[in-house]
Order: C-alpha cells, then sequence, then structure tokens
C-alpha cells in the first residue's frame, strides 16, 4: 500500500504549474495558494494586462474548481450575481434561479468597476458562505472561493471597494510588471490564458477541502500568538491607521501563516511565516495609499519572538 503524501508534496506541483502559467511570479503564486489554502477570498489589484485573470484561470485549473466569470460593470445589478425569483405561472409559485455565485470558484472581474449596491451583495456571501434573497438562505457550495480582480482608483470608471468589503478579503495581491528574462519568455510563447485552460486539474474540491483541514492543524506556539498580538497591538497605536487591526485581521494573519507553513512542509508555525504573508493579509485594511510601506515598517518595529 503506498504511504499517503504529505500536503507539501501534494501542493508543490500545483506550484510548478502555475509558474510555468504566469512567467515569474513564484511569490504571489505561493501566496495565492496559501490564501486558498487558509479557506480565504482573494483580491488581485493592478494594472490592466500582468496577468491578474491569467492567475485566476490557473488556480481554478490546478485546484480542479467549477468556475464561474462575471465581469462587473456600471449596470450589473445584484440579482444578476446572486439570482432571481421568477413566478412560474403552472406551479402559480415563485422559483428561485440561481445567480453565477452558486459555483465553487467565482471570478469577480474588475469589481471595482460596478456599484457600490453591486458590490455590496457579495458580502454575506464573503462571510458567510451564503446567500439570502427574498427572505430565503441559500447555502453556497464547498469549497467557496472569490477571486476578484481590480484596477487601480485612479482610472476612470472606478468605485472604490468600502473598507467592510476590503476586510472580507484574506489577502490582496499585486502582481507588477515581469522583469526582463520573463517577460522575453512571455513575448516568445503563446498566449497565457489558453494555457491555463488547458491545464489539468492536479486537486479535486475533496483535496483541497481536506488541506483546508491538514492547515488547520498546524500549530501555533504561544509565543507566536503573542507575536501576532504584538503586531495587532502596535497597529492600533498609530493614530493614523484608522484604528489598527481588528481580531479579525489577525485571525487571517494567523490563518495565512499556518497555510506558509504547511507550503513549506512544516506543522508548525515560524515568526517567518508570520511575516511572509503579512503585508498581502494586512495592507489592505489600512486607510491609505501607502499601507504596504506601512505593514513593512510595522514588522520592522515589533520585536521577533
Amino acid at each position: 500500500m503506498d504511504a499517503p503524501i504529505s500536503p507539501a508534496a501534494a501542493l508543490a506541483p500545483l506550484q510548478e504549474a502555475l509558474e510555468k502559467i504566469l512567467i515569474g511570479k513564484s511569490t504571489p503564486i505561493r501566496l495565492a495558494l496559501c490564501c486558498m489554502l487558509a479557506g480565504g477570498h482573494l483580491l488581485l489589484e493592478d494594472v490592466p494586462g500582468v496577468g491578474k485573470t491569467t492567475l485566476a484561470f490557473g488556480l481554478q485549473a490546478v485546484l480542479g474548481l467549477d468556475f464561474k466569470r462575471v465581469q462587473f460593470t456600471a449596470d450589473l445589478l445584484p440579482a444578476d450575481v446572486l439570482g432571481v425569483s421568477i413566478f412560474d405561472s403552472e406551479t402559480r409559485s415563485f422559483r428561485f434561479h440561481k445567480g453565477p455565485i452558486f459555483t465553487q470558484l467565482l471570478l469577480a472581474d474588475e469589481i471595482n468597476r460596478a456599484t457600490p449596491k453591486t458590490q455590496s451583495a457579495l458580502l454575506e456571501a464573503l462571510a458567510e458562505g451564503q446567500v439570502t434573497v427574498d427572505g430565503v438562505r441559500h447555502i453556497l457550495p464547498q469549497p467557496f472561493v472569490v477571486i476578484a480582480t481590480q484596477n487601480p482608483h485612479h482610472q476612470i470608471g472606478t468605485f472604490p471597494l468600502p473598507e467592510s468589503q476590503l476586510d472580507r478579503f484574506l489577502m490582496r495581491l499585486t502582481l507588477g510588471y515581469p522583469d526582463r528574462a520573463a517577460e522575453r519568455e512571455i513575448l516568445s510563447g503563446g498566449d497565457r490564458q489558453e494555457l491555463a485552460r488547458r491545464q489539468e486539474a492536479l486537486l479535486t474540491p475533496a483535496g483541497l477541502i481536506a488541506l483546508r483541514a491538514a492547515t488547520g492543524r498546524v500549530r501555533c506556539a504561544p509565543a507566536l500568538l503573542d507575536y501576532i498580538q504584538d503586531l495587532l497591538g502596535a497597529s492600533r497605536e498609530r493614530a493614523d491607521w484608522g484604528g489598527g487591526f481588528s481580531p479579525r485581521a489577525g485571525l487571517a494573519l494567523r490563518d495565512a501563516a499556518r497555510a506558509h507553513a504547511l507550503c513549506a512542509g512544516r506543522d508548525y508555525v515560524l515568526p517567518e511565516d508570520v511575516r511572509a504573508v503579512a503585508v498581502a493579509v494586512l495592507a489592505h485594511r489600512l486607510p491609505m495609499a501607502d499601507a504596504e510601506h506601512e505593514v513593512r515598517g510595522l514588522l520592522g518595529t515589533v520585536p521577533v519572538p
């Protein structure tokens, strides 16, 4: 009988396959996988054309998840995402027709081009894995993941995401432009999104659920939890940080650090895991333009146990 494969060994092929799709972005790919393992939702923010949608396609392919894509526009309505109840003349009753949110991985493309009303329709789904329409609760498939892309706020036709919605995303990642060697490989190769569509599944939904359970079993020593609390406490002392980070942010930091440790083949968290995920987990929760720089500064001032 074959020995059971370790979580790290199961994750290595996912990273390798994604690096062939999105050239030269090993760190964002690893963090995106950590977000999936931690059971969170992912926000990709960058200028158009750097691979945000390609990364989403690649994650869907390697994880083997059911997938739907919604292009968010200014005229998109909440019912276009959640679904709508339509009167059935034969049964003389209303029948709920499910919207595209009823999937395992929803790509909310250019989410900040939709109005705040439509953006807010996602809040319940992001927080609780369910939607309520006409007073009836509908449970979403499991695992359920939202990957949202958004363009920089200075671009025309965007509506900033409210802080309450940003807080529901476990991580925010930026991809940035590739280096010269990676860009040359992109220019010399074929369509990266087509490559993602042809990628075979390397995991199943049940496999992802099992890896999430393994992530939850990764140990956090009391000293490690002290370190997370020290980071939270230091942020709350900053008058210009809007009150600092909430307990929800602390839970997100802990869960992402557990996932990072699992990817490294460990069943315990080190401070290095916390520091590796901190910017992606915390920066979008600060109401300031240079939030990533501020979080890096926080990591430099709080002593490491």
